[in-house]
């Protein structure tokens, strides 16, 4: 992990960007005050509770890199009055019923406008007019600061290909840039664009008018993002700790106590082909290995089937014996825990609380 901290943070200045890391991937204050020790500007968070709990601890910069949800507006500006908070829209009317809220309560708030660049989940659509109605408004409003343009690559992870994570990796700057562009010359002020996914910034070689980048996942990687070729194996930080409690003789599986809640449902890198499987198990350490013919086949709430393709291969697992898995998406598998066991060598050195309320 901590390699892996070292390396986002010189990619960072070597692409002369800022640093923002998107916590939803740890959602751990300890982790969090790793990146900025390591440069990092603030940090980037999905939820207001993620906000108001990194806040308590003493974080003092932070982006909501989520739709606000209109019906939040008090809470968020109540936060904002604590730290430097930055929301996101992508709606018209959120964007007045925020400015509403700001002015009655005598606030000003930092806003990000939310651009698709091509994944087409949420953002405007730069090109459309009613993006430029938006920008325009975020502009004017007397209550609101209208911070920059803020996009996400996230179909890089539907890439099949180290070239066309690149050719989304330019998709991503390039779409906001030429949005800016098309702003200032309607004398609307852009001063920053933030952009970024763990994918497309492991990369990346230019972004030119670009000036943050948030990626999260690369704190701790998985197996969907070895699969893309964004690290390698020995780049994952995180593994799900679980207990073999089921194994008759002469089958070709057995079960742990890690399901679905353990695991999440995430189903990996499906599009490229590769064996299905919900989770990888770990074979060996320094260098890591996983183990080529045993897998997590199938999960339910809480039992995971682990098969082999013989059952000989099974032969050390027995009922108690302790095994890691890999999971397919660390930041799923990371919101289903309280704590992380932290482990230097094969030594546990401490406890770090995992910040996951919903409220």
């Amino acid at each position: 992990m901590e390699r892996n901290l070292d390396r986002m943070a010189a990619k960072a200045s070597s692409l002369g960007v800022a640093l923002r890391p998107h916590i939803k991937t740890h959602k751990c204050c300890e982790i969090g005050r790793m990146q900025l020790d390591r440069g990092a500007c603030g940090l980037t968070v999905s939820t207001l509770s993620e906000a108001e709990s990194f806040a308590a601890s003493g974080f003092g910069d932070l982006t909501h890199a989520f739709p606000l949800d209109p019906g939040k507006t008090d809470r968020a500006l109540e936060l904002s009055e604590r730290v430097v908070l930055r929301l996101t829209l992508d709606d018209l009317d959120t964007a007045k019923a925020l400015e509403s809220t700001a002015e009655r309560r005598g606030l000003k708030i930092n806003v990000w406008l939310k651009v698709d660049c091509g994944y087409h989940r949420a953002g405007v659509d730069p090109d459309s007019g009613y993006a430029l109605d938006l920008a325009r408004f975020l502009h004017e409003a007397p209550h609101i600061i209208f911070y920059g343009l803020l996009t996400h690559a996230g179909h890089a992870y539907k890439a099949g290909s180290r070239k066309q994570i690149q050719d989304i990796a330019r998709q991503e700057r390039d779409v906001p840039v030429q949005f800016a562009l098309k702003l200032r010359s309607e004398g609307i002020v852009v001063d920053i664009i933030s952009v970024g996914s763990t994918p497309t910034i492991s990369v990346v070689e230019d972004l030119a008018g670009v000036q943050e980048i948030r990626p999260g996942n690369y704190v701790f990687h998985d197996r969907t993002q070895v699969a893309l070729g964004s690290c390698t194996l020995e780049d994952c930080a995180v593994t799900v700790l679980a207990t073999i409690v089921s194994h008759q003789p002469s089958s070709s599986q057995v079960v742990v106590d890690a399901g679905a809640l353990a695991l999440s449902h995430d189903p990996g890198p499906i599009h490229q082909d590769l064996p299905t499987s919900r989770g990888a198990l770990i074979a060996g350490t320094n260098p890591l290995k996983t183990h080529p013919d045993i897998h997590v086949e199938s999960l339910s709430q809480e039992h995971g089937i682990i098969r082999a393709l013989a059952p000989e291969s099974l032969a050390d697992l027995r009922v108690g014996t302790r095994v890691r898995i890999l999971p397919n998406h660390s930041c799923l598998t990371v919101a289903l825990f309280d704590h992380y066991m932290v482990v230097k060598g094969q030594e546990v050195v401490d406890q770090w609380t995992i910040h996951r309320s919903r409220a």
